[in-house]
């Protein structure tokens, strides 16, 4: 196993009840056919009773909550169920919006294709509210507050918004190319340019929520080198 798969390198806390990983993208948080890692089985051989606690789609990174025993699993699942976990997402999308607060209601149901569409009749109730951090040419910065847990919701309301994800090419996001916003951009002769990023930007940034003490545990992972790098050249290229 390469050191870059342990889960000791990606975690930013632990105690007696759970454990908290930044995940790094392109891992599964659980079984996955196409590769021999996952973030789950990771925890396992880390710690022989680890839970999941949720969920990050493989290109997400960020923010991941395992539990360390059932008593903290049980406990973590029934405030992801009474909805009283808070999540934020940094995700930077497509067009020049000023978000305030704008939340999205638009019912999700997914199809047999593993692809999530808007459905009024027959999709599930989910709900994402948005505010704009930073507004660059053709390009936003946005933290997004998913009030439900839909699979790929933030993915989907944010195309309801005409506000794709850079690289989410699933749901009408485009490749994100340097020379698009840096003046006097050079490419070196009979090459050919790569996206920066090379997955959708979407990074969970935060989650709080409450301790078996009743304590208020709040998390925050750092950005990855991928997304880092691509906000700084949206701030250096205005």
């Amino acid at each position: 196993m390469s050191k870059e798969l342990k889960l000791k390198n990606w975690i930013l806390f632990e105690d007696d009840d759970f454990i908290v990983i930044n995940k790094p993208p392109f891992i599964a948080s659980l079984d996955d056919r196409a590769s021999r890692f996952n973030v789950n089985k990771l925890a396992k051989a880390y710690w022989a009773e680890a839970q999941m606690c949720h969920r990050l789609d493989k290109d997400t990174s960020g923010v991941l909550l395992i539990a360390k025993h059932p008593e903290a699993y049980k406990h973590a699942a029934v405030q992801f169920e009474k909805r009283k976990v808070d999540k934020v997402y940094h995700a930077v999308v497509e067009g020049s919006h000023e978000f305030k607060n704008e939340v999205v209601n638009a019912a999700l149901l997914t199809t047999g294709k593993g692809k999530v569409v808007v459905n009024k009749n027959k999709g599930k109730e989910s709900e994402t509210a948005f505010t704009s951090l930073g507004i660059y040419n053709r390009y936003s910065l946005v933290e997004c507050c998913p009030v439900t847990g839909r699979m790929h919701q933030i993915r989907v309301h944010l195309a309801e918004l005409n506000a794709p994800i850079v690289g989410d090419e699933f749901y009408g996001g485009r490749p994100f190319y340097l020379s698009e916003i840096k003046k006097k951009y050079n490419l070196k002769k009979d090459s050919v340019e790569n996206p920066l990023i090379q997955r959708f930007a979407l990074h969970a940034y935060k989650l709080s929520l409450s301790g078996l003490n009743g304590d208020v545990y709040n998390f925050e992972a750092p950005y990855p080198k991928d997304f880092r790098v691509l906000v700084e050249q949206l701030e250096k290229n205005r």
